[in-house]
């Protein structure tokens, strides 16, 4: 029995670098899809928001003196070169993907509407959300908050290189604390890192659990939707 029928995935742009330092690696790339298209068939309806940090990230070309606005723009352009990254790899694995975007950017992908999308979804597509929330100041993270809110999604799946939740870096420290579940209250209070403040509030305000996990092991996305205790579960 599925624990998650309706998902949002959240994966960072630098998570397709593999072990490049930019760009897409292209195994990664396939392994990723490759798992999403494992629970796209066994009934879960899946979205996914990419970052676009493995190409440009919007708050480090304030440092090179690229005015902030444009930045931003520029690395949700990016996130949209990486869906279509996404989007190649289903068709060509012999999966079902539709592109959109938050703005008209016609032919590369369709305008963000919610019936078309959910429509979409029933027919066994896996949705890709591109260009952020189409607004510069708003991370991908606010960009995943916001369309899981708006598809219904019954959790966001936020798709990391670590486990879960931890008190402290588990990176640098190896006796860091996993947390199995915590509320959004006390991961604010403790100033645990998962999402920025306003993807944060909104997944609290609408109710809305987070699920921190480790999208690099294999299998790892299944037995999560499944239902087995995968990560950290971040809820009220």
């Amino acid at each position: 029995m599925l624990q998650y029928k309706r998902i949002l995935l959240k994966l960072s742009g630098e998570a397709l670098m593999g072990n490049n330092d930019h760009g897409i690696d292209g195994s990664r790339l396939y392994d990723y899809v490759s798992e999403i298209q494992e629970v796209i068939q066994l009934g879960v309806e899946v979205g996914i928001v990419i970052g676009g940090g493995n190409i440009f990230r919007g708050a480090s070309g304030i440092e090179t003196g690229i005015d902030r606005v444009k930045g931003d723009y520029m690395g949700m352009l990016a996130t949209v070169i990486n869906g279509l990254a996404i989007q190649s790899e289903f068709e060509r694995i012999g999966g079902k993907a539709a592109l959109f975007t938050a703005i008209n950017m016609e032919p590369v992908g369709i305008r963000y509407n919610k019936p078309q999308v959910l429509h979409a979804m029933k027919e066994g597509f896996a949705t890709i959300f591109t260009f952020g929330t189409g607004n510069p100041y708003f991370t991908t993270d606010t960009a995943a908050a916001l369309r899981g809110v708006e598809i219904e999604a019954n959790a966001v799946l936020k798709g990391t290189r670590v486990d879960g939740v931890y008190n402290e870096d588990p990176e640098k420290n190896k006796n860091a604390i996993k947390f199995d579940t915590i509320s959004f209250e006390e991961a604010y209070n403790k100033g645990l890192k998962i999402m920025d403040l306003t993807a944060f509030t909104m997944c609290s305000e609408n109710n809305l659990p987070v699920v921190v996990f480790n999208m690099n092991k294999k299998g790892n996305l299944k037995r999560l939707v499944m239902g087995e205790k995968i990560g950290t579960i971040v809820g009220n």
